[in-house]
């Protein structure tokens, strides 16, 4: 009987706590459940605040680095090339060559020169005799004079005669001046290489009395 009322307590005990141990899972579920494990835990064990202190190191800049120094930079041209070219020697020999040369052509010949004309009379030049002076031929005067003409390319004269040479008698003098100046337009002027041209001579006027 005594064993019997043992076993008992002992199996009551055992159920007690049995169901305080099922009890205390199923309510650690539900606290789980609702949250309110995390809130216990809040309030038995408040945030562990961490605060991150950043350390600051100094460290002392280095100084800035002096300017560079500016310096010339020497450009070195090469030299250019120079190739001289070196005529190519042959073997020497002592063979005689004969060199052709090629004849010149002949020089072109000369154009003829054209001989220059001198002054001349030409047609309707006036007649000497009738200037003869009337008082020289009375007195038999006669002579030779030489007057001094400068005649144009157009036969002209280019300026007044004048007496070269006397004839000794002033009277023919002047009579021969006259026939000079009368044929003006009437001479042949003078030419060179067939063009005319301007030119001065003397021209003879001879005064004769015809028996």
């Amino acid at each position: 009987m005594a064993a019997y009322v043992r076993d008992t307590d002992f199996f009551t005990r055992r159920t007690a706590v049995l169901a305080a141990i099922i009890g205390l899972h199923v309510f650690i579920a539900w606290a789980l459940a609702t949250g309110l494990a995390r809130k216990a835990i809040e309030v038995l064990a408040p945030p562990i605040q961490t605060d991150i202190v950043q350390e600051e190191k100094n460290k002392a800049e280095p100084p800035p680095p002096p300017p560079p120094e500016l310096r010339k930079e020497v450009v070195e041209v090469p030299p250019p090339d120079i190739n001289i070219a070196m005529p190519e020697v042959g073997p020497q020999t002592n063979a005689i060559t004969a060199r052709v040369e090629q004849p010149k052509a002949p020089a072109p010949a000369p154009k003829a020169a054209v001989a220059g004309t001198a002054i001349g009379l030409g047609k309707g030049f006036p007649n000497v005799d009738d200037y003869y002076p009337d008082a020289s031929r009375r007195l038999g005067e006669e002579g030779l004079t030489m007057v001094d003409i400068c005649v144009g390319p157009d036969g002209k004269l280019t300026e007044p005669p004048k007496v070269g040479k006397s004839s000794g008698h002033e009277r023919l003098d002047q009579a021969a001046v006259k026939v000079a100046s009368v044929g003006s337009g009437r001479f042949k002027p003078a030419t060179e290489e067939g063009k005319p041209v301007t030119k001065c001579t003397q021209l003879p006027i001879r005064f004769k009395l015809h028996n």
